[in-house]
């Protein structure tokens, strides 16, 4: 399977997952009434997937690392938020242990993904040249036989 958006990466899906995840737990209960924790968890929780987002869209390799050792960065800032929501009983143990289980393997991939762009030959979209539009070209034509007008 190609990558083409995103959207394509596993990495982003389980961000994206993990975020409505977040998102629910925090509706309800204490951690909902904790307007700072919650806001810093859901916000940390949506940097991960954004980060691998403007990181892809970026185009090259080198900012893609960038951007995923900030997302990865996130995932921890999450799991730590889950300790503390934890610890003052706004969530259940089991939840948040599973919570952060899932968010520590979501580290891992996105370390993996880290690892594979190091040696990949592949250098991003934004280093080959443009594909060129047939309307595109119709359109360069029209210019050019007015500008000569």
């Amino acid at each position: 399977m190609s990558v083409k958006n995103f959207e394509d990466l596993e990495i982003w899906k389980q961000a994206r997952a993990l975020t409505n995840q977040i998102y629910k737990i925090s509706t309800t209960g204490g951690l909902a009434r904790d307007y700072g924790l919650r806001d810093q968890i859901r916000r940390a929780s949506v940097s991960v997937m954004s980060n691998i987002a403007e990181g892809f869209e970026r185009g090259g390799n080198q900012e893609l690392m960038q951007y995923l050792a900030i997302a990865k960065g996130s995932c921890g800032e999450v799991r730590c938020q889950l300790y503390v929501a934890q610890d003052q009983e706004y969530i259940e143990r089991h939840q948040a242990t599973d919570l952060i289980d899932r968010h520590r393997k979501l580290s891992i991939m996105i370390f993996n993904f880290m690892e594979y762009l190091k040696t990949s030959k592949m250098k991003g979209h934004k280093y080959k040249p443009p594909q060129v539009d047939k309307d595109m070209e119709e359109f360069d034509a029209i210019l050019q036989s007015y500008l000569k007008k």
